[in-house]
């Protein structure tokens, strides 16, 4: 008998090619999605959509029914993935997808593979006591900064659609409910080689760890030992990812380790946010108490997850057992010199350094602790910065962004002394640090603002017009000039929340 999901399946919407469901059964569950009552299609993101080659008007047509779960796609073999954990330093041995259901994987006209995958698709049999449904306002959240990242530059997972169900989730309060698409290279978490190494299962760490070195690292297949190159590979693209998210303000806010991916991309945008004034222990993550993913905190973070990787493949790297500690701990003892390289790296693009000379990380430093002392925005001093790098007249520009503007005197004055040994033009510096140093990025209280104005009174605006904004980070964009912006003082959000 045909199940109401399964009638006027739109046959050419997606060119699925799947692979995850190759592997073996432990990894997951087969899951159809929840039907809801009356889907609308809030958002379909039509550049994404031709980059993955799907069908544009098909999904214009049936994206409503689509991206909610209630008709399921040609090709599709929805399931829910299996994964363990590491939750603000407690370990989880059962997690995996609570309310989402991968739909299935296409290679993109790039020739890439992505997954699809629906968020907020009703229960699964790793929903615990969850509804396995999500609200409308972290199906926004996650659109608005998933976006955002992407054209700033940084890896992360991508927005296709959000849709609202017509239907309820009860959380503090009742909320309208929605269904977020996201695309990512693959959803294979840390936590997913947990899953089977808490098992005592090597077989499946070892399945899976082929699989994920055929996926997104297949130079590596050849290497004199896979499995201990692909955690250096692992360990290069953190020490990368979490360097970029400090160059742009980034604070992730649940970096446990069901939620870092071992293709290198930024996933989970809950309790996320963009710092304002600059503050290396800031935090705005409800549940982080103790400031355990604070801005600052990030880097070694990542390393700790990154150890926690490593325990998983032991037994891959070296069957000796000492041998494969000393191996795996040379990767880990690594990774800061590698994070220190990206971020430094990173950080004279920021000020305008063509060259490297040994006293550049004081002078970035010395910038960085003004900045704290001063209650500068991190976005604007930056952006100002640039801008002075390539006229004299916007000093004062950027001297207001300190609470006593002459303050940054002194500091100025060594930043030229170096800039003078340099080989650029102050034209070519300019335009080199505004393509690094955003104007705009997703201010916290912009993104509030949107989802007040969508959830309480259904107007989706705001919504689009920080889209349109955040579209081009580095670009003036005159008529969008408030935007840029920090928020007044009874504007500030000082806590996000978890969209669970």
């Amino acid at each position: 008998m045909t199940s109401a999901l399964e009638k006027n399946r739109p046959g050419a919407a997606f060119p699925f090619d799947n692979s995850y469901v190759g592997l073996p059964e432990r990894f997951f569950a087969p899951q159809t999605p929840t039907r809801v009552a009356e889907p609308w299609l809030i958002k379909l993101n039509d550049p994404l959509a031709e980059e993955l080659g799907l069908d544009i008007e098909a999904l214009r047509r049936d994206g409503a029914a689509i991206f909610s779960g209630n008709l399921v796609p040609e090709g599709a073999e929805p399931l829910a993935m299996a994964y363990a954990g590491h939750q603000f330093g407690g370990f989880s041995p059962v997690l995996g997808d609570g309310r989402a259901i991968l739909l299935g994987e296409v290679v993109g006209r790039n020739g890439k593979r992505y997954d699809i995958q629906l968020k907020g698709a009703g229960q699964t049999p790793f929903s615990r006591r969850g509804d396995g449904r999500a609200a409308l306002g972290p199906v926004l959240r996650e659109y608005i900064i998933s976006e955002a990242m992407f054209a700033l530059g940084v890896p992360a997972t991508r927005a296709l659609a959000a849709v609202t169900t017509g239907e309820p989730v009860y959380r503090e309060e009742v909320l309208p409910g929605a269904v977020f698409t996201r695309v990512a290279a693959s959803h294979i978490r840390v936590g997913t080689f947990q899953f089977f190494a808490a098992r005592g299962d090597t077989e499946g760490v070892r399945a899976l760890a082929d699989y994920v070195i055929d996926r997104h690292y297949p130079a590596l297949k050849d290497a004199d030992n896979p499995y201990l190159s692909f955690f250096e590979a692992v360990s290069d693209r953190q020490a990368a990812l979490i360097a970029r998210w400090l160059h742009v303000g980034f604070i992730h806010g649940v970096m446990n380790t069901d939620n870092m991916t071992v293709s290198g991309e930024t996933i989970d945008f809950g309790p996320c946010a963009f710092m304002d004034s600059y503050n290396p222990a800031t935090v705005f993550s409800s549940i982080d108490h103790h400031g355990r993913y604070a801005y600052a905190n990030q880097p070694a973070i990542g390393q700790w997850n990154l150890a926690r990787l490593g325990e998983t493949l032991l037994p891959l790297i070296d069957a000796e057992p000492d041998s494969a500690v000393d191996k795996a701990n040379a990767v880990i003892r690594a990774y800061g010199e590698r994070f220190q390289a990206h971020w430094l790296k990173g950080m004279r693009a920021k000020i305008g350094l063509g060259g490297e000379e040994d006293g550049d990380l004081e002078l970035v430093q010395a910038l960085l602790t003004l900045m704290q002392a001063q209650d500068a925005d991190f976005t604007l001093t930056f952006r100002r910065l640039s801008d002075l790098a390539g006229d004299e007249a916007a000093e004062p520009a950027f001297s207001a962004s300190f609470r006593e503007p002459e303050a940054c005197r002194e500091w100025l004055a060594r930043w030229r002394e170096r800039l003078s040994r340099d080989r650029q033009t102050a034209t070519e510096r300019a335009s080199a640090m505004r393509g690094v140093n955003p104007a705009f990025v997703p201010r916290n209280h912009r993104v509030e603002q949107a989802i007040d104005a969508a959830v309480e009174d259904g107007d989706f605006s705001l919504f689009e017009a920080l889209l349109t904004v955040l579209a081009k980070p580095y670009e003036d964009q005159p008529d969008f000039a408030a935007y840029m912006e920090p928020p007044k003082p009874d504007e500030r959000v000082l806590a996000t929340f978890c969209g669970t």
